[in-house]
């Protein structure tokens, strides 16, 4: 019999792709960086730290799992920027007409590209969210529309783009930005209402893309390419809880881990801020649902990466 892995080790009867409410898509690719290599080994790192992360959520009281997350075969072994670009709008979209909730881990910033695309045309009025260190508005580098610095110039030119802890970019995307959407790290310590105002910007449909440089490196060194002055950890949970609260987010990504072998704590962040975003997302409907079935806490046993848990 075939060992199937599931995303976090979780049951078999909570990763069907049918029954699954969430399907995550691992990308590994890491084609364009031009500075710290290894983001495609970041998907591979994410999982590892997620079969080892507790299943119960403290804050939202909920184990979100229990809505369902399909793991996907991860997507490699691509032939250029196109070709990656091309497969992922096309796995998404795939998933989005199946009426899932679609999530991936990246892999390098460019992996959002396609997916932005495919959210784009089920979504009228989208609204893209990039959290972010780097602007990645440059209409071409090095030869490509498809490297990494250019992982949300099309989105800023076919959704709402927001963008929220902005810190390094070159001068040529000066003339692309919208300032009136950018959320620059040096400006968000001195405002206390920068959420309300990124909040008063979001359309009903909300996507979000979270390249996690836009943290500071003292919680996650492990990316391709950090910058001081990024955000902490309650602060952006904080943010991301009233985004899920107040908008429709119909799907999001995690990208730019890049995972050192010495430096552990990056990869399991990743997996914990993966796992927050899809409690925040379920909550209140498992809030409705509680409310309708009260009932006794029964316990069962199931098996987790071949250890027995206890299971309602």
């Amino acid at each position: 019999m075939k060992l199937i892995r599931t995303y976090a080790g979780i049951p078999e009867e909570y990763a069907s792709a049918e029954k699954s409410k969430v399907v995550l898509i691992p990308v590994a690719y890491d084609g364009t960086s031009t500075w710290g290599k290894g983001a495609d080994k970041g998907p591979g790192a994410f999982l590892e730290a997620s079969e080892n992360m507790e299943l119960y959520d403290i804050e939202t009281d909920s184990e979100v799992y229990r809505e369902g997350i399909y793991l996907t075969e991860t997507l490699d072994g691509f032939n250029s920027p196109e070709n990656m670009v091309n497969t992922v709008h096309n796995e998404v979209k795939d998933f989005i007409n199946r009426g899932k909730m679609v999530t991936m881990i990246g892999g390098e910033h460019s992996v959002s590209i396609g997916a932005i695309r495919a959210f784009n045309e089920a979504h009228q009025g989208l609204t893209v969210l990039q959290i972010d260190a780097h602007a990645d508005l440059r209409k071409e580098y090095n030869g490509s529309k498809y490297n990494h610095a250019c992982a949300l110039y099309e989105a800023s030119q076919i959704t709402n783009l927001v963008q929220v802890g902005i810190r390094s970019m070159d001068r040529s995307e000066v003339s692309v930005m919208n300032r009136d959407h950018v959320f620059f790290a040096h400006e968000i310590m001195s405002n206390d209402y920068w959420m309300d105002n990124v909040l008063d910007l979001m359309t009903d449909n909300v996507y979000i893309t979270f390249d996690l440089d836009a943290l500071d490196p003292s919680i996650l060194p492990s990316t391709g390419t950090p910058e001081p002055g990024g955000l902490f950890w309650y602060e952006t949970l904080e943010f991301l809880k009233r985004i899920f609260e107040e908008c429709n987010v119909v799907g999001f990504d995690i990208v730019e881990l890049c995972p050192n072998k010495k430096e552990k704590s990056s990869d399991f962040l990743a997996a914990k801020l993966y796992y927050k975003m899809l409690s925040y997302k379920f909550k209140q409907n498992m809030e409705e649902i509680e409310n309708e079935y009260e009932q006794p806490y029964n316990f069962e046993k199931f098996e987790r990466n071949g250890e027995q848990y206890d299971e309602k």
